[in-house]
């Protein structure tokens, strides 16, 4: 009698479940504090007028949102009823929080201060975010190619550089700032997240959290009231309509709006990739090509609209995947946050909620992400990690030192290289070690990942590489230009022909011991059995008589 098999059971993907509740808090507190923050650059530092920051770039960001994450959640919802699972997480999406410094800050703010002109600026600002669209374009054909020649402790711990150099420094350091008010609530999230214990009344741990936070500092009188009497007076319903002319204005002097949007852009979908290894890593296995169209998208999208900051897929799929978060709740920010954006919220928000109370749910996505870089891959590949991590922490060191001589009224060149020496600070290898810091700690440890294996030929190939994207400044460059990373791809190149030789001398080994063995082989047979009856033999098909 034969078996008869029957096909399970199609599963029920639910739309919202308890978990996706506590996600959705949690991520749209982190991209509530990401539009704060870029709305308070806009018009801090740009000097762009609060009515075309409220009125015109949020709403276009608030259409980015949508495109990414109702895309998103339709590709989750695929996922989990082709693999018949209920426990699949949709990617997180939001506007890129190292993009949103450095288009204010290297992008927007220099053509200020030479035109004192916000206009132009945000003019330049779209332009760039245009060409970081059509870059990440691209790159949704290029990157499931490198992902997969790439180790996998490369990408995880390129994205652990990120989280703890850009998503994790930034809130820890404004915590401290005010810390009476920040670290009960990052108890709770502790709590909430890192163990099994259920809040009373099965509350959300980021809710729970938030409304701990905002109690403790409006008691503790860190919150004014006129703050916020002051912010309601500017809510008001805006919709984004395209303005190609704006658009067109930065475009036309693009040129050297190329040295950064081209390294950057590679930066988006290189991360873009590690985020969908790290998603793979949780379980869920997306289509890194169909996630990035849709980033890259977005940020054209948004550029025509009137937002200079391109969107990203973010860090912290297994975050909210650990949070109970599954289909919806990234589709459930995307649609409140894009609320807030049209109805002019933001400043009111900003007012209620206290800073310190919503930072630390950003610093628990930058511990997660860096924990799972140590947890997921071998324990021998530890050192690549590591390796590839470093370039972040140089990038950001190096960004923080020019953020405070551009706060002193002055550059690391106008300071010169030897009073920096003197100081301690090693400014020009910071910088060069930072240079296109993604690209850079992902060739760095896939090289350092290679070798530790004894792959010596595809460890030369990341080098050689590394010679190329080099020369042209794509790493360790302070700009994009033909031969401006000489000795870099000298080194690169040097190391490449090393690992070769090493390459090349183990396989000749490998070859020369392989010889006798086979050799030795022979006289082991049974004198009574033929070698080719014995080598004839199909172990693999019934025996017949």
């Amino acid at each position: 009698m034969s078996e008869t098999t029957t096909e399970p059971e199609p599963v029920t993907i639910s739309w919202w479940v308890s978990g996706d509740t506590n996600a959705f808090f949690g991520l749209g507190f982190n991209t509530l504090v990401n539009v704060l923050v870029l709305s308070g650059l806009c018009i801090g530092v740009v000097k762009i007028p609060g009515t075309e920051v409220f009125g015109v770039i949020l709403p276009a960001l608030g259409v980015q949102l949508l495109i990414g994450n109702v895309y998103y959640t339709y590709l989750a919802r695929r996922l989990a009823q082709r693999e018949n699972r209920t426990d699949v997480c949709a990617m997180p999406y939001g506007p890129s929080v190292p993009h949103m410094f450095i288009v204010t800050f290297v992008v927007m703010l220099p053509i200020y201060l030479r035109t004192k002109d916000p206009i132009a600026a945000w003019a330049s600002g779209l332009a760039w975010c245009f060409i970081i669209g059509i870059i990440v374009l691209i790159g949704a054909f290029v990157g499931p190619y490198i992902r997969r020649y790439t180790p996998q402790a490369a990408m995880l711990g390129t994205l652990a550089g990120v989280s703890i150099a850009f998503i994790s420094m930034r809130p820890a350091a404004q915590m401290w700032e005010a810390l009476w008010i920040a670290l009960p609530v990052m108890v709770i999230i502790l709590v909430g997240f890192f163990t099994d214990l259920k809040l009373p009344g099965g509350i959300p741990v980021g809710l729970a959290a938030l409304l701990l936070g905002s109690a403790i500092g409006w008691i503790g009188g860190y919150m004014s009231v006129p703050d916020v009497v002051s912010a309601a007076k500017d809510v008001a319903l805006s919709l984004p309509t395209a303005d190609f002319g704006r658009l067109g204005q930065g475009l036309t002097d693009v040129a050297p709006l190329l040295a950064t949007a081209i390294p950057l852009g590679i930066y988006n979908f290189t991360e873009g990739m590690t985020n969908v290894e790290s998603a793979a890593v949780a379980g869920d296995e997306y289509n890194l090509r169909s996630i990035l169209l849709a980033d890259g998208t977005g940020a054209i999208v948004g550029s025509v609209l009137g937002c200079p900051f391109p969107p990203a897929v973010y860090i912290g799929h297994p975050g909210w995947k650990a949070a109970g978060g599954r289909t919806s709740y990234s589709l459930a920010s995307g649609v409140v946050i894009a609320l807030m954006c049209f109805l002019g919220l933001f400043g009111l928000l900003g007012a209620l909620l206290p800073l310190p109370a919503i930072v630390p749910i950003l610093l628990y996505i930058g511990l997660l992400i860096g924990a799972q870089a140590f947890q997921e891959v071998p324990k021998a590949h530890a050192v690549a990690v590591v390796i590839a991590i470093i370039p972040n922490i140089a990038s950001w060191a190096s960004g923080l030192i020019d953020n405070a001589l551009s706060a002193a009224g002055t550059t690391a060149a106008q300071v010169g290289e030897p009073a920096l020496v003197n100081a301690g600070v090693v400014y020009t290898g910071l910088s060069l070690l930072g240079g296109g810091a993604i690209l850079a700690g992902l060739l760095l440890g896939a090289i350092t990942a290679f070798v530790i294996d004894k792959k010596f030929i595809p460890a030369a190939v990341y080098c050689f590489i590394g010679a190329a994207v080099g020369y042209v400044g794509l790493i360790h460059a302070p700009s994009v230009g033909w031969g401006v990373g000489g000795q870099i791809a000298l080194g690169y190149l040097f190391a490449g022909i090393i690992l070769l030789a090493f390459g090349l001398v183990r396989r000749h080994t490998a070859t020369a011991e392989a010889e006798p063995a086979a050799a030795s082989e022979v006289p082991d047979q049974r004198v009574d059995e033929p070698a080719a009856t014995v080598a004839s033999i199909d172990t693999t098909r019934p025996a017949t008589a």
